[in-house]
């Protein structure tokens, strides 16, 4: 694992905008499920705005969802986002050796 993959490309694209990160870091701290009207209530966004978001930190592998009648839950994925924060670890540690 010593090259910068889509995956790991993925996983910085749904960290780098400050919403997600907010998304991430504030709403699913807690660990729960939240569907997509919960998030955009509790971050002040529009539900399709909130929904956009919510499809990239999935696509990021930063979240998992499972459908439930109409509605859409939304839960952390800490083993895959652990597994791209040792394979970044990796690259970074290669680059900046000596």
């Amino acid at each position: 694992m010593s090259e910068l993959t889509a995956d790991l490309q993925e996983f910085l694209h749904g960290l780098a905008s400050e919403t997600r990160q907010r998304i991430l870091f504030h709403v699913f701290l807690d660990g729960q499920e939240h569907t997509v009207g919960q998030v955009a209530q509790q971050t002040g966004l529009g539900q399709s705005t909130a929904s956009e978001h919510l499809a990239v930190l999935k696509r990021a592998g930063l979240l998992t969802s499972r459908r439930e009648g109409k509605e859409v839950y939304y839960q952390p994925d800490k083993d895959r986002s652990l597994k791209q924060l040792a394979h970044l670890t990796d690259l970074i540690t290669r680059c900046c050796e000596p």
